[in-house]
């Protein structure tokens, strides 16, 4: 006898969701209905990850809301109220249903990105966690995390760091970094 039988679960399989089927996603696509499939799967689930280190530190501070709406608002090419409902439907599911989604979401982002926009994600978490001017041991936890989920190494990760250590609160009070703070992803 089988462990699904002695649980009652004969003939149950549990089937890991496939690209675009997470329901943080659906969610937020529903609310983007004016843009194309592909566009608007990208969009949710860069708004979700940037919720999700937004909310590494269990808080979304309203700096880090405003720096994920125009991040959001630049990438999606959408007006205002929509990126503000993306991020707020992301960052409400960040906070409900993160352990559960947060490495299914980054999944679908990583296989539906480019090498070059799985780069400009990582770029834009540091930027959403430096938005209130301090990258926490948290948020740059959480980053180290979603970096590796999208395929990048612990050197990659390192290097695209580097841009942000004036921001880093763990190196606060050690003096100059020795580099200057690149400008946000969005006005590159």
């Amino acid at each position: 006898m089988g462990i699904l039988e002695i649980l009652g679960l004969q003939g149950w399989t549990a089937a890991a969701p496939s690209t675009g089927e997470t329901e943080s996603v659906r969610e937020i696509v529903a609310r983007l209905g004016e843009l194309p499939a592909d566009r608007a799967h990208y969009v949710a689930a860069f708004a979700y990850v940037l919720g999700r280190v937004a909310n590494a530190d269990l808080h979304v501070s309203a700096v880090e809301r405003e720096r994920m709406e125009r991040l959001v608002r630049e990438l999606g090419d959408l007006d205002a109220t929509q990126a503000s409902l993306a991020v707020e439907i992301a960052a409400a599911r960040v906070e409900t249903f993160g352990a559960t989604e947060d490495f299914l979401v980054t999944r679908e982002l990583a296989e539906t990105a480019t090498r070059d926009q799985r780069r400009h994600v990582l770029d834009c978490l540091f930027a959403v966690s430096a938005a209130d001017d301090s990258i926490s041991g948290a948020e740059e936890a959480g980053i180290r995390q979603i970096a590796s989920e999208l395929g990048f190494s612990h050197r990659e990760f390192v290097e695209a760091r580097l841009a942000w250590s004036d921001q880093r609160e763990v190196l606060r009070g050690l003096g100059p970094s020795g580099g200057d703070r690149q400008p946000d992803p969005v006005d590159r």
